[in-house]
């Protein structure tokens, strides 16, 4: 791609992403593409030449979420070349491009040629609004992505896309069949953010626990790959599938130099009737074992759990023995999900439909444990002295910063000047609010 492409050297852009820390990433990308072409950041409150809105499509609330943002962006910005890519833009693509001031609109494994087409649209190859279709060849193409929240911490994109079929779940649509990049792509991916300063990154991706499906590497390779890469002192895996997680990835993430002792696994239930319906691969026999052997190597390890309720055939009795289920595991926190219907969907299909009220209900039940189980989690660190990561961000004299068990640490940003970005040792103090403690810094 030639540097500052006279057609868009000097246009601003804006960037409105919405949905999972994978579009972040993808966005990050683009943003980095426009830039290398000479297109500059839309300063905060001015209208840009160019919008770009990336997508989430996982349930009905996104897609109107989705709709309100493209609708306020183009009044907002009424001269702007406006691009709507992602998830929603795959499904609902020929409605998009029919709504007043889109321009483009891209499908899945397409975001990599919207600079591409930015420069065909404003060289006047066409100014009707174009829709850019992902087909069966671009569902199969992996396309890069790495982004940044605060300097110290970066989201890796190293998978994409889905083999599953849950009942519930528009993302194989969306997104396409499992891919994946190239170990060797994503060191030197990891090795540029290192260059860079970042200090931790977040392997991000839609299955990653299938992760080698497309080069026939293994996720446990790209593990010791990254455990490599000098400068980066800390990983995370953004969330792996139970049936997907082996002894020998539990003990290679225990015994390496930088991968946390922090797993996020999307349980969904915790009534093997409701995973039936669901069409998980697992059932909470094989859930409670992997649990149990995260545990048994690394017992200080944070476990996050995505739930969700309310999915039909979910009765009343069904519900109470996820709530017995969960409550009986040594889980650290819940993200809780309403069921939420999806066109074309096989859920679609099965009988006994809860009610909204029913579903806000067993959400607020969901969270009263993890908020328990959080502050039990939380209180059982107390005293202890563990290594924190501290975060650029810094809100009324208060910076923040995690521990590797993720526990989130807050200390006085002016009695310790200069810890932004840093390593140190704290001792955890109570707890400040669910989700937060105080620390001394040592």
């Amino acid at each position: 791609m030639p540097l500052e492409t006279p057609i868009l050297c000097g246009k601003t852009a804006s960037f409105f992403t919405l949905g999972c820390k994978l579009n972040f990433a993808e966005t990050s990308t683009i943003g980095r593409q426009l830039k290398e072409v000479g297109v500059e950041l839309a300063p905060d409150g001015k209208p840009a030449d160019i919008c770009i809105i990336n997508t989430c499509s996982v349930t009905s609330v996104a897609d109107r979420k989705d709709r309100t943002l493209i609708h306020r962006v183009v009044r907002e910005n009424p001269n702007a070349v406006v691009v709507v890519m992602g998830c929603y833009a795959q499904l609902k693509g020929d409605e998009i491009v029919t709504i007043p001031g889109v321009d483009i609109v891209v499908g899945a494994g397409r975001k990599s040629e919207v600079v591409d087409h930015l420069i065909a649209y404003f060289s006047g190859e066409g100014t009707d609004p174009v829709h850019y279709a992902g087909e069966r060849l671009h569902l199969h193409r992996f396309e890069n992505g790495c982004s940044s929240d605060d300097r110290t911490r970066h989201f890796l994109k190293v998978q994409d896309g889905c083999n599953y079929g849950c009942t519930y779940c528009t993302i194989p649509k969306a997104r396409g069949v499992s891919r994946n990049g190239s170990i060797a792509s994503l060191v030197a991916q990891a090795e540029k953010v290192a260059d860079e300063g970042g200090r931790e990154i977040v392997l991000t991706g839609v299955n990653i626990g299938d992760f080698g499906r497309s080069t026939g590497e293994t996720l446990i390779d790209l593990v010791r790959a990254l455990d490599q890469v000098e400068g980066i002192e800390r990983y995370r895996i953004s969330s792996l599938e139970p049936d997907l997680i082996s002894n020998e990835l539990i003990e290679c993430v225990a015994q390496s130099r930088s991968f946390m002792p922090h797993w996020h696994l999307p349980l969904q239930s915790g009534s093997d009737a409701v995973l039936g319906l669901m069409r998980r691969r697992y059932r909470t026999a094989l859930f409670s074992d992997r649990l149990a052997r995260i545990k048994e190597i690394t017992p200080h390890a944070f476990i996050g759990v995505d739930v969700i309720v309310g999915m039909r055939g979910e009765t009343a009795d069904y519900f109470q023995e996820s709530l017995d289920y969960l409550q009986s595991q040594a889980i650290t926190q819940l993200h809780v999900f309403s069921y939420s219907e999806r066109s074309g969907t096989p859920a679609l299909s099965i009988p006994f439909v809860v009610s909204p009220e029913e579903k806000k209900e067993r959400s607020r039940v969901f969270i009263e444990l993890s908020n328990n189980k959080l502050q039990d989690f939380y209180a059982q660190f107390e005293g202890q002295t563990r290594s924190v990561l501290w975060e650029h961000t810094c809100v009324n004299d208060q910076i923040y910063g995690f521990t590797d068990n993720y526990i989130r640490l807050t200390h006085s940003a002016s009695s310790i000047p200069d810890l932004s970005g840093r390593i140190t040792q704290a001792t955890i103090g109570k707890q400040h609010s669910i989700g937060l403690a105080y620390c001394t810094v040592l």
